[in-house]
C-alpha cells in the first residue's frame, strides 16, 4: 500500500511540474483551441442550411473564430518558444 501510495505521489508531482513553467497556461490554450474549433465547426454546418440573408452574419462570425484560433495558436508558440530558446 505504501509504494502504492509513493507512486501516485511521484506521478502527480512530475505531471504537475512537467518540465515546464508553463504547462497549465499551454494546457488551457490547448483547450482554448479545441472549444474554437468546436464552434468554427459548428458555424460550418450552419451554412447547410441558413437563408441568404444570415450567411453574410456567418462569414463574420467565422471570420472572428478564424482570428482568434489564429491568436491562440500565436499565444502557444510564444509559450513554447519561452521554454526552448
Amino acid at each position: 500500500m505504501l509504494i502504492r501510495v509513493l507512486f501516485i505521489y511521484i506521478v502527480l508531482t512530475v505531471s504537475t511540474h512537467a518540465l515546464h513553467e508553463h504547462t497549465f497556461a499551454v494546457w488551457e490554450l490547448k483547450e482554448q483551441l479545441q472549444m474554437l474549433y468546436i464552434n468554427m465547426w459548428e458555424l460550418l454546418l450552419q451554412l447547410e442550411y441558413v437563408t441568404p440573408a444570415q450567411r453574410s452574419i456567418v462569414y463574420q462570425e467565422i471570420e472572428v473564430i478564424q482570428q482568434q484560433i489564429q491568436h491562440t495558436i500565436d499565444l502557444i508558440i510564444q509559450h513554447d518558444q519561452t521554454q526552448h530558446p
